[in-house]
C-alpha cells in the first residue's frame, strides 16, 4: 500500500453538533407530538387576540375592548397550581393558576400559532388570561432550538373576558 492510499482527507462539512441534526429534531418532535396528544390528552380552548382589528394604545400598546380571531384547540400539558386565597383590606380574593406548557414546533409549524400575553383560554370550565410566557428547554442545550412555551396564567375575572 503507497502513502497516497493511506493519506487522510478532511470531510467536506463538519457533523452536526452533538449528533443531533434534522432527523433528530423531526424524532423529537414526533416523539412529543404522540405523547401530548395520545397519552396525556389535556387539551385548552385557545383565544388568540386579532392583531389587525383591536384597537392597541400607540404608547402603551395595551387594548381595553380586544377582539379574537376563531377559538383553537390545543393539546399540552398543564399544571394546576391549586387554590390560593389573598386576604386584604377589601376581604378575600380567591385566585386559581395554571401553568401551560406548549410544545413550539406543534404550534408554530402545524397550527401556524403564537402564543402571546393577554390572550385566554379556557381550560375545564374556566377562562384564563396568559400574564407571562418562558420558553424553558432547549433540545440537548442547542441554543437556536427551544421546543416548550410556558404559559402562566390567571383566572380571568367576570366580565373582562366573554368567548361569545
Amino acid at each position: 500500500m503507497s502513502n497516497e492510499e493511506n493519506k487522510w482527507s478532511q470531510p467536506s462539512a463538519p457533523p452536526p453538533p452533538l449528533f443531533v441534526g434534522e432527523k433528530e429534531r423531526n424524532l423529537v418532535k414526533q416523539v412529543n407530538d404522540e405523547l401530548i396528544e395520545r397519552v396525556v390528552g389535556q387539551q385548552v380552548v385557545y383565544y388568540p387576540i386579532d392583531v389587525n382589528t383591536t384597537d392597541f394604545h400607540p404608547v402603551y400598546g395595551e387594548a381595553i375592548k380586544k377582539t379574537f380571531l376563531p377559538p383553537v384547540r390545543i393539546y399540552c400539558l398543564v399544571q394546576f397550581e391549586g387554590l390560593q386565597t389573598n386576604m386584604d383590606r377589601f376581604g378575600v380574593d380567591k385566585n386559581v393558576n395554571i401553568n401551560v406548557y406548549f410544545h413550539k414546533r406543534r404550534l408554530v409549524e402545524d397550527q401556524n400559532l403564537f402564543v402571546r400575553e393577554g390572550d385566554f383560554l379556557l381550560y375545564g370550565d374556566i377562562h384564563y388570561e396568559i400574564v407571562s410566557l418562558q420558553e424553558t428547554k432547549q433540545l440537548f442545550g442547542q441554543i437556536d432550538y427551544r421546543y416548550e412555551i410556558m404559559a402562566k396564567c390567571i383566572r380571568a375575572r367576570e366580565g373582562l373576558f366573554d368567548a361569545t
